[in-house]
């Protein structure tokens, strides 16, 4: 007669190669990330793979591809709308190019914190930028990555005013919202892909770019800029996108399972963004970086953002109504 012991063994043994059986059949997706390791995208690829695991029952995960392996970003998303990507993750002002809407959250001074990102995201104007996003670049939004506020680097001097900007080189995405910026500030910044960027700023080809603390700190930034400035005129956000081809092409339990792990993953990148940044900046202090506050409040920077580059793209952020809907909804005035 079989022994507890033995049951119990026998037992834990098919369990191992039931589970062994799950693994070896799941499928296991590739995500496309722009950044490297240690930041904001990565935690967030992270967690959705380990959501989706959870959610899937052990039948789906994906490999992250750091470092822009599988492409630019903006190539990433053309990529995943012809089903040959399945995820990328990506700063949203590359989605823009494509669907002009999702522009609403790149507008400078549009955001002025966390809880503001989160509100606009994860509500009902988040929905629509999902919608929109399908229909006009084939590809859905299924998570937020939160990096925080775009701040200045350079490597030649302190930046706390317009006037102290004159003279600098800036690196800035190929957006026009985000180049207007800098054109309103009285510079013309240089656009450039972001697999470009840490070798230009090596080379001195430009002198500075803006990104938040978290990417700055996972690129390394801090071996070939000195000087930060915490500038808030774009709160940086990450969407995690999904091929909506791919998306179709999965049964409706398939669906579920990626749409909870990318709430999943949004919840933990918020936290993730008020856990992390302050000990990453005071990491790239203790590296040497030297890190500056606008003069004012940042008024001058602000006062000039607003009123010139709001107005230039109402209409391809889809009108000022649009733009009046996302502050009505953070509990601000309309535009002017």
């Amino acid at each position: 007669m079989m022994s507890f012991r033995m049951m119990r063994g026998g037992v834990a043994a098919i369990a191992l190669l039931a589970a062994m059986a799950v693994a070896a059949g799941a499928k296991e997706y590739r995500i496309a990330v722009g950044d490297g390791a240690g930041g904001t995208q990565e935690a967030l690829g992270k967690a959705f793979i380990s959501a989706l695991e959870k959610h899937s029952g052990g039948q789906d995960t994906g490999k992250l591809f750091l470092n822009g392996q599988l492409g630019d970003e903006q190539d990433t998303v053309t990529a995943a709308a012809t089903g040959t990507l399945d995820f990328s993750i990506l700063a949203i002002n590359n989605i823009t190019p494509f669907s002009p809407t999702v522009g609403t959250l790149t507008l400078p001074y549009v955001i002025l914190s966390l809880e503001d990102a989160e509100k606009l995201t994860q509500g009902e104007i988040g929905q629509q930028m999902v919608e929109q996003t399908i229909e006009d670049a084939g590809v859905r939004i299924i998570g937020w990555a939160y990096s925080g506020f775009r701040v200045l680097t350079n490597s030649k001097k302190p930046v706390t005013t317009v006037a102290d900007l004159q003279g600098l080189i800036v690196r800035v995405p190929k957006n026009e919202i985000m180049i207007d910026t800098y054109k309103a500030w009285g510079i013309n910044p240089t656009p450039m892909a972001w697999t470009e960027t840490f070798a230009a700023l090596q080379q001195k080809v430009v002198d500075g770019q803006d990104n938040p603390y978290m990417t700055v700190n996972a690129m390394k930034f801090y071996e070939v800029q000195d000087h930060i400035t915490n500038l808030r005129h774009i709160f940086s956000i990450e969407p995690l996108v999904i091929s909506e081809q791919l998306y179709q092409s999965m049964t409706p339990e398939q669906q579920q399972a990626v749409t909870a792990a990318g709430a999943d993953a949004t919840q933990f990148s918020a936290q993730f963004l008020r856990d992390e940044e302050a000990k990453i900046r005071e990491d790239l202090v203790a590296r040497g970086m030297e890190i500056s506050d606008p003069a004012d409040g940042e008024k001058e920077f602000m006062d000039l953002a607003m009123t010139t580059v709001w107005p230039k793209f109402y209409d391809s952020v889809g009108g000022k109504e649009q733009v009046d809907q996302a502050l009505t909804a953070l509990g601000r005035e309309p535009a002017p």
